[in-house]
């Protein structure tokens, strides 16, 4: 199993290809790409890559699938005594982010099956 732990949106995120996560919304239009060079550890058939502080070498590939707003959050304020009362709420834009592949040395070295099994029927 190939995996990599990159840092994204000041959060760190173990990604593989295939899978999706929703992360702060990207200034990018929906089924662009994105390219993430803040690799910090890449492992590969038993191998490690642990990087100082990111890896030489490697980069996440990946796509925008959709943007959307997380669930509503309530932040509710009150001062006992006092009759003070704020409600206030909020919403969080996010980014759907697809996976596509991992590469290491410029080689890629794992991607998404759907785009495996159509490269093999083609070659």
């Amino acid at each position: 199993m190939t995996y990599a732990i990159i840092e994204i949106c000041g959060k760190q995120l173990k990604v593989e290809p295939g899978r999706f996560f929703e992360l702060d919304r990207f200034d990018l239009e929906v089924n662009e790409e994105l390219n993430i060079d803040k690799v910090l550890l890449v492992s590969h058939e038993g191998e490690i890559h642990v990087g100082q502080p990111y890896v030489e070498g490697a980069s996440i590939n990946g796509t925008i699938l959709k943007h959307s707003r997380g669930r509503k959050v309530i932040v509710y304020k009150m001062q006992p005594k006092k009759k003070t009362r704020k409600k206030r709420g909020h919403r969080q834009e996010l980014s759907r982010l697809m996976i596509n592949s991992i590469s290491l040395g410029g080689n890629v070295i794992a991607q998404k099956e759907a785009e495996a099994t159509t490269e093999a029927v083609e070659a």
